[in-house]
């Protein structure tokens, strides 16, 4: 592959994802997915759990279905933008470093490069949603956080002064696409952050554990052996911290566990009360339906937003 030159970019390559020259090239470098975990915006990546890759404790997770999902439908919403745009030539990129060797561990690994008049005008990333929550009005720059920084992280990378994100949601396929410019005073603050994580490395300085679901699965992987007749002795101060958190867990799930048993009860009243009606309502509003899928036997649906209990009487009738 030829490589395309860019304001700021070196060119290192073109490799598979998940390759072991992928991970190679990505090993003693800061690429845009790790930045968002470096600064707490990843959901997949800790920053703990990539201290624990980066510096060769962990192996990298295999890919996920989603992750799969993604590059499967990949080329499909490459071709969809570069259906809506022909005034660009949407073209594979490959991986890419800053240019300045002090700054040779910033690494970018870009969906797709867009050229006018042979050019790399700027850069183009590709993702699918399942339900598009966090994704705002096609158009704007109302993109989930975690790919804002990895989009911002490659423009400066590369030095290119726009990013375009094109994106395909829920099962109805939605296309949507966003413009993403600079703000050098947050690139400065993620560069500063990836700096820090990259001393912390060579200076074998673990960051602390966290919540992250991603953290726990670390410490699983970095402590895979059970050593018998082995004890822990938890400390005075270790108690006072950490057994009123997990009581307070303890007794959440159980309410929860409660709380769900009253609700199938409820449920089952209300189908037994609704028979083979299609809703329920109640005054003007639909709090329920009764649907199937495909003709198969069917199931209750509440609704999201429920009517608060108006008169105070009926709700001492109900108690009683």
């Amino acid at each position: 592959m030829t490589a395309l030159a860019t304001p700021t970019g070196r060119y290192l390559g073109r490799w598979a994802s998940g390759s072991p020259e992928w991970h190679a090239a990505r090993r003693h470098r800061i690429g845009g997915s790790d930045v968002a975990a470096i600064v707490g915006l990843s959901k997949w990546q800790s920053k703990y759990s990539l201290w624990c890759e980066k510096a060769g404790l962990i192996e990298p997770d295999p890919q996920t279905d989603d992750q799969t999902r993604g590059h499967i439908l990949e080329p499909s919403v490459a071709n969809w933008f570069a259906y809506e745009h022909p005034e660009y030539e949407v073209v594979e990129a490959g991986t890419y470093v800053h240019v300045d060797p002090d700054r040779d561990w910033q690494l970018c690994n870009p969906d797709r490069l867009l050229l006018q008049g042979g050019r790399v005008a700027c850069g183009l990333e590709l993702k699918t949603d399942a339900d598009g929550r966090e994704w705002g009005t096609s158009g704007t720059a109302e993109i989930p956080f975690y790919y804002l920084t990895q989009v911002r992280w490659y423009m400066d990378v590369l030095g290119l002064p726009e990013w375009r994100v094109a994106v395909l949601i829920g099962r109805g396929l939605e296309f949507r696409e966003y413009i993403i410019l600079p703000d050098e005073a947050d690139t400065e603050w993620m560069r500063r952050q990836a700096e820090e994580f990259q001393l912390s490395i060579a200076w074998d300085e673990m960051p602390p554990v966290d919540g992250h679901k991603a953290t726990v699965k670390a410490l699983h992987k970095r402590h895979p052996l059970i050593e018998p007749n082995t004890v822990y002795d938890i400390s005075d101060e270790q108690a006072a911290r950490w057994f009123p958190v997990l009581t307070e867990e303890k007794q959440a799930a159980a309410a929860a566990a409660a709380a769900k048993k009253d609700a199938m009860k409820v449920r089952a009243e209300l189908l037994e009360a609704m028979g083979t009606t299609a809703h329920a309502r109640y005054g003007r509003m639909k709090v329920a339906r009764r649907q199937s899928k495909q003709g198969g036997t069917p199931h209750l649906v509440v609704e999201s937003d429920l009517p608060t209990f108006p008169d105070p009487e009926l709700q001492g009738a109900a108690a009683a």
